[in-house]
């Protein structure tokens, strides 16, 4: 089957097999080794996090030219989780695949959940922790520090629908990356099929839970040592922001790409 969509990549059909499989495994890794995983998954997309507030910390770039720059870079976070090897919550979503198809519980679905954005969150905030210390953010006259308090205190301020629906079409996109380099057999596949994903969604401004997890804790370093007054970005603006980005991830994730190609690949025929 999978010479009609050419060269050797897994058809669509074999894919949904795949993820499948995968999310069967994932569900029932041991604790230590899946929260680890989630640690560096947190700390790759930090890294992505890192690049993408490089280039947005230029000001000679236009709107479109720096968005599009921004969002080709961040990809390096999602190719490191599918090339290295780690459990991101936002890929894990299609987790919902295997529970749909009743493969795994609904108790071992939200142990993977909760454990892997967790894990996440500390790797992230630990990369933060690193880059802040390391004197990263004083580059370019201390420019890209100033940025990453900027992102944040956007985020902090979008509303709950705004940021949910942001999260969910973020998902959208990031779950159909994971997908196609599911579909993949190289690692060049792989990379390709995660680039224009990637940069779509960051491109456009969607929200991502676990760049947020760097992002925020960053910001509020940079600001530790100022009188930052009303403008402050917060703990509570940090919630305010993940609490509907992660609802937002989840529905994009589990429900419209991995329940939807359950239903077109995986369904059994009611008898």
């Amino acid at each position: 089957m999978s010479e009609l969509y050419g060269l050797d990549a897994y058809a669509p059909r074999e894919v949904a097999q795949r993820v499948e499989s995968v999310g069967v495994a994932k569900a029932r890794m041991a604790t230590l080794p899946l929260c680890l995983l989630g640690v560096l998954a947190g700390a790759f997309i930090g890294l992505g996090s890192l690049f993408f507030v490089i280039v947005k910390s230029d000001p000679g770039l236009g709107f479109a030219t720096g968005q599009l720059l921004g969002g080709l870079v961040f990809s390096l976070g999602l190719m490191l989780v599918v090339v290295a090897g780690a459990e991101l919550f936002t890929g894990n979503n299609l987790l919902a695949m295997a529970w749909a198809d009743r493969q795994i519980s609904t108790r071992e679905l939200l142990r993977n959940w909760l454990l892997v954005c967790a894990a996440n969150f500390v790797g992230a905030a630990g990369l933060a922790l690193l880059v802040h210390a390391s004197g990263h953010t004083a580059m370019n006259g201390g420019a890209i520090g100033e940025q990453v308090v900027r992102i944040a205190l956007a985020k902090q301020a979008l509303p709950w629908s705004e940021a949910f629906f942001r999260g969910m079409l973020c998902n959208v996109l990031v779950c159909l990356a994971v997908w196609m380099a599911m579909a993949g057999r190289s690692v060049v596949d792989k990379a390709i099929a995660v680039v224009f994903p990637v940069t779509t969604f960051v491109a456009a401004g969607f929200e991502h839970s676990i760049a947020n997890m760097y992002l925020f804790p960053l910001a509020m370093l940079v600001q530790a040592s100022d009188s930052a007054g009303a403008n402050a970005v917060t703990w509570a603006g940090m919630a305010g922001n993940l609490l509907p980005v992660i609802a937002g991830n989840l529905m994009g994730g589990s429900v419209l790409v991995g329940l939807a190609y359950h239903l077109i690949y995986r369904r059994r025929p009611s008898s």
